[in-house]
């Protein structure tokens, strides 16, 4: 199953992108590397089952299987244990990958209440942002009477770019809303 996006990548955006930046080599035109979905589960230290319903919406949205994160150190204050399960992921890649961006893009950040467009400013400084989102129910593929608990998560998109600006670029040819 080939995605649109994909497509979309292949014939227009790399054509756009060598206009404006001048590559010499398709090669040298940024690309989407991976996008690493989080979600972390403070309460999962008291109810193991919170942890369960979070790795079950996290595979409904990604449409692939997440892991467990552990915690690396133990924090009495947060009454954290070294290696408890604290939250879950996903690493997208290939067609899964842009499946999810094309979703994430036309669909699930359209609902979101008042929505006026992403930051621009989240970019690291090396090509990568880095967007969270408040609800997991802006995503269409999870029924809102089934949730037990409205979580937030990390999406964080890694792109072959060397500067802020190629990737800002790339990511809105993709259709990324940034705010004006």
């Amino acid at each position: 199953m080939s995605s649109r996006l994909r497509e979309l990548y292949d014939t227009e955006i790399t054509k756009q992108l060598t206009e404006k930046f001048g590559y010499e080599n398709p090669m040298m035109v940024p690309k989407i590397d991976k996008i690493v979905v989080n979600m972390r589960v403070g309460e999962a230290k008291e109810n193991s089952k919170l942890l369960d319903a979070a790795v079950a919406d996290m595979e409904t949205i990604t449409g692939q299987h997440a892991v467990l994160t552990r915690a690396k150190k133990s924090i009495a204050n947060f009454k954290l244990r070294e290696g408890q399960a604290i939250g879950c992921k996903t690493t997208l890649r290939g067609d899964k990958m842009y499946d999810f961006l094309d979703r994430l893009v036309n669909l699930a950040l359209p609902r979101v209440r008042d929505f006026r467009g992403v930051s621009a400013d989240s970019f690291d400084g090396r090509g990568n942002y880095a967007l969270g989102i408040k609800e997991q129910i802006i995503f269409p593929e999870i029924e809102y009477d089934k949730v037990d608990k409205v979580r937030g998560m990390d999406i964080i998109i890694t792109t072959t770019a060397k500067t802020d600006e190629e990737a800002r670029e790339l990511l809105r040819d993709f259709g990324m809303p940034f705010k004006k």
